[in-house]
């Protein structure tokens, strides 16, 4: 009866939980466990996922794995709820990126440069569009940031100086040991380090069509079932609609979304983008979340590793050539321009309008 009510609590039909409980005992398990241990639930979502690829990836297989990966996730996100990253700002490493605002002075990227048992050395917070704060010293303002696999935090603080530490012009401020716990993750993000193509979403396209030809090459840099991150030449904008298209699984993976915010790094002449994407089919859907929980059917996609001499894109199916797809690296503002696209604005990363410069 437990088992039930549990299957119930997952939303799985008296069907579906007859077949978990089932295999559970086929290869046994405990069926219970199933709802409690990560790697009995893994084992069971494989079988599902491998008996839904031999049948053609039919709805009946598809609906059933989606409940399965969604309670997953339930179990991989309430693990982590109860691990609490950070109590004060002493654990901040070097390079974690910060909000910085304070009243009547507008909102400023920063990043850690030094983090000392005293202070914290940050650099000097930037946003082209504000006009600059002449002298931050002894300013109360207010930090957040997001701990990557976590949470939001935010703490208030006061700066100590100005100075000029390690060749970048930056802020000596007062640590913290009372950080709000803000905004607990919805999705299971992970970093997966993927060479892909990048295109502009035209009005009207629908969500996540594949392309037969190569875009811009960028660098998927991690994924979730809600979103992703990637890499990509210049300095790019919130609010674009884009879309990018990897290998997964052996198969082309097209993910449509909206680009809510980017960090761009002068050095490199690099942006990255957070972009949240579009509503997804469930067998798009599954498979993404079968590769961030590890669950890969069929055949190993060799997509997934740190571009090299054999590293390409998948277009439509077929391997391109590193030679092809290093052909495509740039033109991202050329493409912007040709469908009538702000591509010769210039703004800030946070706040400005559409507009990819390079």
């Amino acid at each position: 009866m437990k088992f039930f009510n549990k299957s119930r609590e997952a939303g799985l039909s008296t069907g579906e939980a007859m077949t978990l409980k089932a295999f559970a005992e086929q290869c046994g398990m405990d069926p219970i466990a199933v709802f409690s241990i990560k790697d009995r639930l893994d084992t069971c979502i494989k079988h599902i996922a491998n008996k839904a690829g031999q049948s053609g990836n039919g709805k009946v297989s598809q609906e059933f794995l989606f409940k399965l990966y969604d309670y997953r996730k339930k179990l991989e996100i309430g693990a982590s709820s109860e691990r609490r990253a950070f109590s004060n700002t002493c654990q901040l490493k070097v390079g974690q990126q910060l909000r910085i605002s304070g009243d009547g002075i507008g909102a400023f990227d920063a990043q850690i440069i030094k983090n000392t048992s005293n202070y914290m050395t940050v650099s000097r917070p930037m946003n082209e569009q504000t006009t600059a704060v002449k002298d931050w010293r002894g300013l109360e303002i207010s930090v957040s940031f997001w701990a990557t696999g976590d949470a939001g935090y935010t703490f208030d603080t006061t700066v100590y100086d100005e100075v000029y530490s390690l060749g970048i012009y930056s802020l000596k401020i007062a640590h913290s040991f009372s950080l709000s716990r803000v905004q607990q993750r919805k999705s299971i993000r992970t970093r997966i380090n993927v060479p892909a193509f990048l295109y502009l979403v035209s009005e009207g396209e629908p969500f996540h069509k594949v392309e037969p030809m190569p875009g811009v090459k960028c660098m998927l840099e991690d994924l979730s079932d809600t979103g992703y991150a990637l890499t990509v030449g210049g300095n790019a904008s919130s609010g674009l609609r884009i879309k990018v298209q990897f290998g997964l699984n052996g198969s082309p993976v097209c993910m449509s979304g909206t680009v809510r915010s980017t960090v761009y790094r002068e050095d490199t002449d690099r942006s990255i983008l957070r972009v949240e994407a579009d509503p997804m089919p469930v067998r798009v859907r599954n498979q993404i979340l079968g590769k961030i929980f590890g669950i890969m059917t069929g055949e190993e996609d060799s997509h997934f590793s740190t571009l090299d001499e054999e590293a390409a894109g998948v277009v439509a199916g077929r391997m391109v050539s590193k030679a092809e797809y290093e052909g495509v690296f740039e033109g991202f503002e050329e493409e912007i321009a040709a469908q009538g696209g702000p591509a010769a604005q210039s703004g800030s990363a946070a706040t400005g309008g559409p507009a990819i410069t390079g």
